[in-house]
């Protein structure tokens, strides 16, 4: 296969540069120079990067790329390894997936992509529910009710095939669609017996039936689902999309007060957000809760809107801060409606505008409680302090197991310590030991291990995929090891903590740890 070394190295140094406009630009410019040279290999192999980068935020992006890709795959269909050619499979999933999420792209282009990828799963092949499911989707996002249910009848009670993504979440998705046409009950019920053996796990399917259950009548088992989910939605990135669901729920079951603090607390996502339907759904839900709070008194208080742009810093009163989010949601369904041709979004927001408390306010669950990190005044302790343990959050101290498991339980995880001092617990489809390490016991060394398990004769793939990662990754050291006739991939974070560590900077160190074990876990659940 025809190869320009200079692309090569070029295109190895790129995947090197640090997230952000800089790589993207010189992926970009590495694919056309690759085009021109007729250098197809390096060309795909900047274009699947460029996928992967746009995966982590402008899924809009994707389309593009995804059709040049498949293109050069029809030309040359040698280009692609059985794994590539599966791996293309999923992405253009994602591309087709990605309309859902902003008006940028036209419905045609879509249209187009979903009927190839149609053809190209075949009618009855594993991957229909995965087709069903994408036009069920879509004809819902377009305000085809009748379409959308009879899509969904094909989908219900299956399986995800090889490209249709995580069987854990298939339920979480048919819930919201079965919500949103009012099916409460339909919704919650999807939700019994969803696998659990997901990275996104349980908080995914307690948000798909947070409104279902307060309007099923049952406000203190919402009530403590919001909290569990909050509590990791909070500061997770990828969880912007769930925030809406959030003030909501608020806003229908009462508790206005924390509303605005979750707004509070959440409102600069909004000037970065990268889903244009997860913006408009969390403008449109942040003005609900502003219009509720103003009729019951609240509308005095103020909110601080940090600068954006050109836009200064404010201090809002609720009112206004309402009234600048009512016409954010506004803005962006019409955009919508003005692609799909319908006015399918702007109604659904007006209807979201309507809505008012379902039930009193219930006490929200005090073992979750408070809403920040922080433990309150009165939270009681396990124990006194010792001498060396910190009295202030920035304060320095050794390294303790329980420092450690003091970390887990203020994020409300689940653990157990085994007798030698390590910590256990499990994450989806990753399993992850902490333990202290070192002659004194001063660096943190966290282990993490997939769930899934490769057959012994796939090791050359599964050092591949390890080399990829280490190459492309910082966290964790990949590697993996025979265990009898299967492969475990694993991965190891170490931290030297020689001089001690304050509680705030071992809170930042398991966040990490957990968060780049997940997604360790998930990309080898994304192995062929």
């Amino acid at each position: 296969m025809y190869r320009v070394p200079a692309l090569v190295t070029a295109l190895a140094d790129a995947r090197d540069l640090p997230d952000g406009p800089g790589r993207l630009v010189a992926l970009e410019r590495l694919a056309e120079r690759a085009d021109a040279a007729g250098d197809l290999r390096s060309a795909l192999d900047a274009r699947l990067a460029l996928i992967e980068a746009y995966l982590l935020g402008e899924r809009w992006r994707l389309v593009e790329p995804v059709r040049r890709c498949r293109a050069a795959a029809d030309y040359r269909p040698e280009l692609l390894t059985d794994a590539e050619a599966r791996l293309l499979l999923r992405l253009q999933r994602y591309a087709v997936e990605a309309l859902l999420g902003t008006p940028r792209i036209g419905l045609d282009q879509t249209r187009s992509l979903l009927d190839d990828l149609a053809h190209r799963l075949a009618a009855d092949g594993p991957d229909a529910p995965t087709v069903a499911e994408l036009r069920c989707r879509i004809a819902d996002h377009l305000g085809d009710e009748p379409t959308a249910r009879d899509w969904y009848q094909r989908w219900a009670g299956t399986l995800p095939g090889p490209t249709g993504g995580c069987p854990g979440c298939a339920p979480a998705r048919r819930a919201e669609l079965l919500a949103g046409w009012g099916e409460w009950r339909a919704a919650l019920t999807e939700l019994t017996g969803a696998p659990q053996d997901c990275a996104d796990q349980p908080e995914r399917a307690l948000i798909a039936g947070l409104l279902p259950t307060l309007h099923a009548g049952e406000p203190e088992r919402a009530a403590a689902a919001h909290v569990r989910a909050y509590r990791r939605h909070r500061r997770e990135r990828t969880a912007f999309p769930h925030l809406a669901t959030h003030l909501r729920f608020c806003a229908l079951g009462g508790h206005l007060e924390r509303g605005l603090v979750i707004l509070t607390e959440q409102l600069p996502r909004l000037d970065r957000a990268t889903d244009d339907l997860a913006a408009m759904e969390f403008a449109a839900a942040g003005a609900l809760v502003c219009a509720l709070a103003a009729e019951t008194g609240l509308g005095g208080r103020t909110v601080p809107r940090p600068a954006y742009g050109e836009r200064p810093a404010a201090e809002l009163d609720v009112a206004t801060l309402g009234a600048q989010l009512l016409a954010t949601a506004s803005e962006l369904a019409g955009s919508f409606d003005a692609r799909n041709g319908t006015g399918h979004h702007s109604g659904r927001m007006a209807a979201w505008l309507a809505e008012r408390p379902l039930a009193a306010p219930v006490p929200l669950p005090a073992a979750f409680e408070p809403a920040d990190d922080e433990p309150s005044d009165d939270e009681p302790t396990d124990h006194e302090p010792s001498d060396h343990e910190p009295v202030d959050d920035q304060d320095l101290a050794a390294l303790t197991i329980d420092l450690i498991t003091r970390v887990l339980d203020r994020r409300g995880d689940q653990y157990l310590v085994e007798e030698d001092g390590t910590v256990v617990g499990r994450w989806g489809a990753v399993v992850i030991q902490f333990r202290r390490a070192g002659e004194r016991g001063e660096v943190l060394h966290a282990r993490v291990m997939a769930a899934r398990r490769l057959p012994a004769d796939r090791r050359s793939e599964a050092y591949a995929f390890c080399n990829a990662w280490n190459h492309d990754r910082l966290l964790p050291k990949a590697y993996a090891h025979e265990l009898g006739t299967e492969l475990v991939l694993a991965g190891d974070v170490a931290t030297s903590l020689a001089h001690g560590v304050a509680p705030a900077q071992l809170r930042v160190l398991v966040d990490a740890a957990i968060a780049t074990g997940v997604a360790y876990a998930e990309a080898v659940d994304g192995l062929p």
